[in-house]
């Protein structure tokens, strides 16, 4: 029961870890933290279901973890659709200054190569 109630605690800290979107410098402490606190979870899970815990449907304890894990997820999910965004936006502006500092590079050329069909 000891571990039912950590494992509520927990789930309860990292949903609402999960709430705000953290600015960009300070992402990597937010993943970090939330990491943490997934591993946490991870391992309490775990040893619950080495000493054979079951989900009953009629206790409340298991009902409010039940509803905590979806919207943890959906939150993980909507963090990791921004930091995927993010990514992808990086990328592009990396593109697009390289193709500024090098409008050319797409280009194949055979530089110096000169055939004189003039005999």
């Amino acid at each position: 029961m000891e571990q039912q109630l950590q494992l509520l605690q927990i789930s309860a800290k990292l949903f609402e870890k999960l709430i705000a979107n953290p600015e960009e410098a300070k992402r990597d402490e937010f993943i970090e933290e939330i990491e943490i606190l997934l591993d946490l979870r991870g391992k309490i899970m775990e040893e619950l279901v080495r000493s054979g815990f079951s989900y009953n449907v009629e206790d409340k304890t298991h009902q409010m973890l039940f509803e905590l894990d979806k919207g943890i997820r959906s939150r993980l999910e909507r963090v990791m659709s921004a930091i995927k965004s993010d990514m992808k936006e990086l990328q592009t502006s990396k593109k697009s200054e390289q193709q500024y500092l090098n409008p050319y590079s797409h280009i194949q050329m055979m530089d110096g190569m000169y055939y004189d069909k003039k005999k």
